[in-house]
Formats: structure tokens, C-alpha cells, sequence
């Protein structure tokens, strides 16, 4: 169906043109016949149509109304406000001074207590035995301390005690002194001898 009105459409179109084209071509036979000149005379060409051009339309101007003046108005002053005096307030009292506050004493340092030193006690001076004044010996007992005061610088101490007791107890003797004086005792001190013949005797 679609097909058959595409045609349909197709031809109108074309009997249309057809139409038109020989009706053109129609009025062109007509213009030629009309406007062919007789041979031998040439004519002006034709004027063309003079246009008059249309006259402008009136545009009527509307007087415009004078501006209406305001009235004037007289500057008011505004008066000045009236003078109030500020209020005077009393001057702030001056701030209270601080309390020094007191600085604290330190502690008094006590000193701590001496130690006691308990006194020094010297040991007691054993008294040298002083000097026999005599050499001659009553008794055996007095034999121990001229010995002892005798032999006090020897070397060998104990060696000289016994072979000073010895000499002591035969001679009753004991010479004065640590050294020498042995001839005070006589030949019985004297005369005594080691082994070796040595003087036995301090």
C-alpha cells in the first residue's frame, strides 16, 4: 500500500510540472509577439514606471508638560542638643598597700653534740731501776734487779740474765752500769770463761 501511494504521489507531482512548464512557456510566446518592434523603426525603450516615493508619516510630537518646580523648603536647623554635664564621680580610691607578708626565720641549725672523748690515760712509766750504789750482793734476790739493769741494752737479753745470775750467785757481785766496770767484782768476775775462753761474765 505504501508502495502504490509513493507512485500515486509520484505522478500528481509530475502532471503538476508539466502544467506549469507549458503555461510558462505560453506566456513567453505572448511577450515576444507583444513586444516586437516594426521593422525599420527603432523605438526608445520603454520608461520605466516612475515610483513615487510616499510621503512620511505626520508623527504628532505631544507638547510635553513643563516640569512642576518643587516647593522650597526652608533648611531647618536641628538645635543643638543641650550641654549635660557628666556626672563628676569621686577619684577611685587608692589600692590598698599589701602586708608585707614577714619572711620566714629558718630553723636554727643545732649543732649536733660533740662525741665524748674519754680521756687519754697514759700507761704508768715503770721506773727504770736507778744505778745500785754499791755492787756487792747480800742475797740472791738482789741478784734479779742489778741483772735486769745490767743486761737492759744487751742484744740478747735472756743469754745475758743467765750468765749474770750465774756470776751473781758465785761472785755476790754485779758491776755497776750496762757495760764494763767488770774489775769492780775482782778476779772471781773476771776470772770466769766459756768454753770457747770467753768471759762468761756481763
Amino acid at each position: 500500500m505504501a508502495f502504490n501511494k509513493s507512485i500515486l504521489l509520484l505522478g500528481i507531482f509530475l502532471v503538476m510540472a508539466t502544467s506549469k512548464v507549458s503555461s510558462y512557456n505560453e506566456d513567453l510566446k505572448m511577450q515576444v509577439s507583444y513586444t516586437k518592434p516594426p521593422v525599420g523603426a527603432t523605438s526608445a525603450p520603454p520608461k520605466p514606471p516612475s515610483t513615487t516615493t510616499p510621503p512620511p508619516p505626520v508623527t504628532s510630537t505631544v507638547p510635553t508638560p513643563p516640569k512642576a518646580k518643587a516647593p522650597y523648603t526652608p533648611v531647618v536647623k536641628a538645635p543643638p542638643p543641650p550641654f549635660v554635664k557628666s556626672p563628676s564621680y569621686p577619684p577611685p580610691p587608692p589600692p590598698p598597700t599589701p602586708t608585707p607578708i614577714p619572711t620566714p626565720t629558718p630553723p636554727k641549725v643545732i649543732s649536733p653534740p660533740t662525741p665524748y672523748h674519754p680521756p687519754v690515760v697514759n700507761p704508768p712509766v715503770t721506773p727504770t731501776p736507778a744505778p745500785p750504789t754499791s755492787h756487792i750482793v747480800k742475797s740472791n734476790k738482789e741478784c734479779v734487779p742489778r741483772c735486769g739493769y745490767r743486761c737492759q741494752l744487751h742484744s740478747r737479753t735472756r743469754v745475758c740474765m743467765r750468765a749474770c745470775m750465774t756470776c751473781c750467785e758465785r761472785c755476790k757481785c754485779v758491776p755497776p752500769g750496762t757495760y764494763g766496770n767488770r774489775e769492780k767484782c775482782g778476779k772471781c768476775y773476771t776470772g770466769m770463761v766459756t768454753h770457747g775462753n770467753r768471759s762468761k761474765c756481763p
